[in-house]
């Protein structure tokens, strides 16, 4: 309803709470929920979820990834990567679809595939963008001049 996606209902096989903590790799089949902490990298044949209170130090992949937490590597999903809004990430993500929220925070480059007519996957590659002329020659203080209004 306007605009706004669907939830996908997503069915939980593993979890790992809040105050649990496991060091080296973990693999899944189904959907797993981390919202604890995690260090070594994930495999997840569905969906995961890294709740507000997890942390993965470690890659992950999964089909899809909805990110509330925090996660110190790459992330690759094929069909979807969320952001959400207490989101931290610090590693690339490569998806072909990816909401981030506006709060949310991405310390790496995102790649974006598309689907072709023919079901093979390409590279989204965007169009530059150029600042002004006179965008590049601001100081600092005078870009917080113009955005407060007024004069430090």
């Amino acid at each position: 309803m306007f605009g706004k996606k669907e939830a996908p209902i997503v069915r939980i096989n593993s979890i790992l709470g809040p105050e649990s903590k496991l060091q080296g790799d973990f693999t899944a089949v189904g959907s797993a929920r981390v919202d604890g902490t995690l260090c070594g990298n994930v495999k997840v044949t569905g969906t995961l979820i890294v709740g507000a209170t997890g942390k993965i130090c470690g890659n992950v992949e999964a089909e899809a990834v909805i990110v509330g937490g925090e996660v110190q590597g790459n992330i690759v999903a094929p069909q979807m990567v969320e952001l959400t809004e207490k989101a931290k990430v610090t590693g690339d993500v490569t998806t072909m679809d990816i909401e981030i929220d506006d709060k949310a925070v991405l310390l790496g480059k995102c790649i974006v595939y598309e689907e072709t007519a023919d079901g093979k996957t390409k590279l989204v590659i965007p169009k530059s963008v150029k600042p002004s002329d006179r965008a590049v020659k601001r100081t600092a203080k005078e870009a917080l001049e113009k955005s407060f209004g007024e004069r430090l």
